[in-house]
């Protein structure tokens, strides 16, 4: 490998300040270390406020975007004010001295092709935004408000509480986050990480009003306090050149008062010795079984050069040959293991190791524990490695090199982090370039993971029974006790094992990074084209030569009838891709670390195959994928493991948030064939691995195979790799009949229909309702005008069910598409009774009428303009590229030019138009008008279907009843059998269609 090919940008200097003025620009950065194939610029920006900025200039950009980073969070939260910092976050989004209006921000976003989002972490905040480039001006003006003159409004502040805390709501039967506090709340509560970081009513409203503390006054106190420019940092990319750039940005955050704040930092760390050689026990609310195995660190973010950290995480996380993780699943233990480390704020960080279990591993925890100190005692004996090291070293180069162009957002809110904690020439390449070899900093770290630092924590809910302690913040049950002298004692004894030893090197590190010179006539054409058609494989191909990377993306779906065709089949099929992924990660694992992503998935239609990156050794590994299928042959005692994690997932399912439940009752409603959980459930209890082994052979000679490749390609190599995959099917193999091709249908309410499915949910507070207005069959035009108004409504609906109503944190407007069907859907989850979340969501939406009519020409044909500039972006990497041309494939409709073909009937639709649209699809005068609304409504102890529940009757109130009263679906047999089933879209292109055909 050749090391890393960089070039630092050099750009001119420029002036932004008026003849006479003081100067706003302390210092400019035009050395920072580029990738040799990044066709963007780059400048960096010390303004004399000492804020630090990096300025991105890219001509072909069809987004631009702004990111903003407080180098502060949640751990300099009051005490006395637990979520804070978080709710400060919410508030900055309602409204400055300049920009007054709530939603002012979010409008101006949404009419103008962009979004925004923003997160509160232990030590940081980040706001961030796009846009279509031609309004990154204004839009950076109403943003940079934000930490010059916010409101913090009484009305607002009252209001906005009540998403913070339907936030935490939310999640509170996360075991995500259940854990995450956990870990907290057990740390030295004289050190600020034991905090509760999100924050509730409770902390915000209840407790502040019992001790006189008037919360506002402490948004303001807090955010003059903090949102200091010295400890800020901006990102911000554009299409305008970097003088232009700076010409913007300088006036503007030059404003944003310098406090000389000092951004704290915790060097003493949360978990002190008193708190190591601890073991925890947690009982969780899904049925999960994992082990973790921590060591409390100091911050080794410094190292970023030699990354010590990252050698030894590359070593104790591996998954090939002598690994820890082949060890443990050798023994049965183990699914999955990570290893690496974690930063918890400035000062301080975690290396662990993770373990899912398995059921048997439950019973071995502390042979687990002592089989990865066995691996660090083979680690501490080898010593550091150079050629270990280097190889990462010229991976990760590599990477750099060959890196995919990033979205925008992404960019902005990946490097304005980073800018916080690298010096600014460092700011691209910090986590890519190393280039100090220091082996005495991987043994000082490799000194601290020893069983007098351990803190062991095991999460299984067969250990319920032990768990007597309540974390406060989300009722976690747990028990923490001290580990005992004998087991520290037998795992410092513990020695190295011929099993556990150094990965061989990696033989999927590319030798080859050249681009194909031959130029196929698919290059400049817009759509692939079929190189090869037989009876059991068609294959797709398109040469690329827009991002011109050694690249290529390849992916391949086997369909078989077979594989859905009933709930025992369907089981088989899930548990078959478990197996195979199981038994090809040790091969594949190092095909990873060299760059080569792979997927291996089940779907109605069969199973998919996706391999996706350098092209020079992709034929090896999809030749081995295809092998394992082929040749496929259960292990009894994999089977019963993976079996029983496919089981666990089916009733996992239940712990979800109501608003996937609702997701899933509207698909139960409206697709034609699909299997409930209850008749998956019933059915995987008695497959067996001869079942399988059976249905294998089967599938795999009653199949049609259908792939696309494209990128760093030619058309011989494509036809040669699928030659070699059709010459692996068995010789026994015969091609599906035309009418086993066919694709799964959507159920078609009639006109004027109003349905509703109500279940129950035992396990959230929260209840849910999603309501669907079906607006038929895709075609371009009804497709942009579907289009159209969610994108005219979107932003409303959230300003008015959420911003003002407070029904829920969680409110979502927008598309749904199934089986070629579209229609319009709105959820919204809350605490509120569903029936009452429907006539607030029917109300917003007969509003929609007035907002149509009272639009006026010029805001219409801004949201017009901003939709077709969406459709019109494109795709940043090639495997989206390729992802959108499959889509098309699979959806057997050939509309390889949507987006031009789609935007030129946009571009021809009048306000008029779209009101009909809307008049027929959705209005509720509408005869036309074909509704499902889905209720997910709480059981949980304080739920609003709960028998105890008696919050407010406005819940279900008969004054706002929705009309026409509703038909319960309540037999999903019966329903559909009662229906019509719609067709399926017109094909744009007349292709062939697929399967043997037999004429009478």
């Amino acid at each position: 490998m050749s090391g890393p090919q960089c070039s630092p940008r050099q750009s001119p200097r420029s002036s932004t300040t008026p003849p006479g003025a003081p100067p706003r620009v302390l210092k400019r950065y035009d050395d920072i270390v580029k990738s040799s194939q990044d066709k963007r610029e780059y400048r960096g920006l010390e303004l004399t406020n000492r804020l630090k900025v990096l300025l991105v200039s890219d001509p072909s950009t069809d987004k631009s975007a702004v990111a903003v980073d407080v180098n502060i969070g949640y751990l300099s939260d009051p005490e006395e004010l637990p979520g804070l910092a978080h709710f400060c976050e919410h508030m900055l989004f309602l409204g400055t001295t300049k920009y007054p209006e709530e939603n002012e921000y979010n409008k101006y976003l949404s009419e103008h092709g962009g979004s925004a989002n923003a997160s509160t972490s232990s030590d940081h905040t980040t706001y961030y935004f796009d846009i279509l480039p031609q309004y990154l001006k204004p839009a950076m003006d109403i943003f940079a408000q934000f930490f010059i003159s916010p409101l913090f409004t009484e009305s607002a502040t009252g209001r906005e509480l009540s998403a913070v805390n339907s936030e935490h709501e939310k999640n509170t039967q996360s075991d995500t986050w259940r854990l995450d506090q956990l870990n907290k709340s057990t740390a030295n509560p004289a050190h600020p990480y034991h905090k509760f970081g999100t924050g509730n009513k409770e902390t915000l409203e209840t407790i502040p009003k019992q001790k006189n503390i008037d919360v506002r006054k402490e948004l303001l106190k807090f955010h003059k306090e903090w949102y200091s420019s010295n400890i800020m940092t901006l990102v911000v990319l554009g299409k305008e050149s970097l003088d232009e750039l700076e010409a913007m940005v300088v006036p503007l955050f030059s404003q944003v008062e310098d406090k000389s704040v000092t951004a704290p930092t915790w060097p003493e760390h949360p978990f002190p010795a008193e708190l190591r050689r601890k073991r925890a026990y947690c009982l969780p609310v899904k049925d999960l079984r994992s082990l973790s195995i921590d060591f409390p660190i100091p911050d080794y973010r410094k190292h970023y050069k030699s990354a010590p950290s990252h050698y030894l995480s590359h070593l104790l996380g591996h998954e090939g040959a002598g690994s820890l993780l082949s060890a443990l699943k050798a023994r049965g233990w183990c699914n999955s293991l990570v290893g690496g480390t974690r930063i918890g704020a400035r000062g301080f960080g975690f290396f662990g190791v993770q373990v899912d279990l398995t059921e048997q591993g439950v019973e071995h925890i502390d042979d687990i524990v002592c089989l990865v100190f066995q691996y660090i005692s083979m680690l501490r004996a080898t010593g550091p490695q150079r050629w270990v090291w280097e190889e990462q070293r010229d991976l990760m180069a590599m990477e750099f090199r060959f890196k995919d162009s990033q979205e925008p957002r992404s960019l902005a809110v990946g490097h304005v982090h980073i800018l916080q904690e690298f010096p600014m020439e460092d700011v691209l390449s910090a986590y890519y370039l190393m280039s100090e070899w220091r082996p005495e900093l991987i043994d000082e770290l490799l000194a601290l993971l020893t069983p007098d630092n351990v803190r062991v924590g095991i999460v299984a809910q067969q250990f319920g029974d032990k768990c007597t302690m309540t974390e406060p913040w989300y009722g976690t049950k747990y028990l923490q006790e001290d580990i005992s002298e004998e087991k520290i004692k037998e795992w410092k004894n513990a020695q190295p094992i011929k099993e556990l030893h150094l990965p061989p090197p990696n033989e999927f590190i590319p030798s080859k990074l050249d681009m194909e010179t031959s130029h196929d006539a698919t290059v400049d054409a817009v759509a692939p084209v079929i190189v090869k058609d037989t009876p059991l494989m068609r294959l797709w191909f398109k040469q690329d030569r827009e991002f011109m990377l050694p690249k290529a993306f390849i992916t391949f779906d086997l369909v078989s009838p077979l594989a859905y065709s009933e709930p025992t089949n369907c089981n088989l099929t899930s548990i078959w891709v478990l197996l195979l992924r199981d038994s090809l990660q040790q091969f594949a694992y190092s095909a990873e670390l060299a760059g080569l992503r792979w997927s291996l998935a089940n779907a109605k239609y069969g199973l998919s195959v996706t391999v996706d990156g350098y092209d020079d050794k992709q034929h090896v590994l999809l030749e081995k994928i295809v092998d394992h299928i082929v040749s496929f042959k259960a292990d009894p005692q994999r089977f019963e493991i993976m079996k029983e994690n496919h089981i666990r997932a089916i009733k996992n399912f239940e712990a979800e948030q109501p608003y996937q439940h609702a997701v899933y009752q509207q698909a139960l409603c409206l697709s034609d064939v699909v299997w409930t959980r209850c008749q998956l459930l019933d059915a995987a209890k008695n497959v067996t691995p001869a079942m399988l082994d059976e249905f294998a052979a089967m599938l795999i000679r009653k199949v049609h195979v259908e792939g696309l490749m494209m990128g760093n390609l030619t058309r011989e190599r494509a036809i040669k790799l699928a030659d070699t995959i059709e010459n692996k099917l068995p010789k026994d193999a015969t091609p599906l009949l035309a009418q086993q091709l066919l694709l799964y249908r959507e159920i078609e309410l009639e006109k004027g229909a109003s349905y509703l499915r109500e279940t129950e949910n035992t396990v959230h507070k929260s209840s849910c309702t999603s309501l669907y207005y079906s607006c038929g069959v895709r075609a371009a035009r009804p497709n942009v005008a579907l289009e159209l108004l969610a994108q005219a409504t979107h932003e409303r609906c959230f300003n008015t069910l959420r911003t003002q109503e407070q029904l829920g944190y969680i409110v979502f407007s927008g598309l749904r598409r199934s089986n070629g069907v579209q229609g319009l859907r709105v959820i919204v989850q809350s605490d509120r009774h569903p029936q009452y979340l429907e006539t607030r969501m029917e109300a917003f939406l007969a509003g929609v009428q007035e907002y149509l009519e009272k639009m006026t020409e010029e805001e219409f044909l801004k949201h017009r303009a901003a939709l077709a500039a969406q459709k019109l972006e494109k795709p940043k990497r090639l495997a989206s590229k390729a992802s959108q041309l499959w889509n098309e494939i699979t959806a057997q409709v050939y509309n390889f030019d949507r987006a031009k073909v789609e935007v030129e009937q946009l571009n021809t639709i009048t306000k008029e138009e779209l009101m009909q649209f809307y008049m027929k699809h959705i209005h509720a005068s509408s005869a036309d008008r074909q509704k499902l609304a889905v209720y997910i409504v709480s059981t949980a102890e304080g739920g609003a279907g709960h028998k105890d529940d008696d919050n407010d009757k406005d819940k279900v109130d008969n004054k706002t009843k929705i009309t026409p009263e509703p038909v319960k679906v309540t037999d999903l047999v019966e329903f559909k059998s009662r229906r019509r089933l719609y067709p399926h879209p017109m094909p744009f292109t007349n292709i062939p269609r697929k399967g043997a055909h037999c004429k009478l």
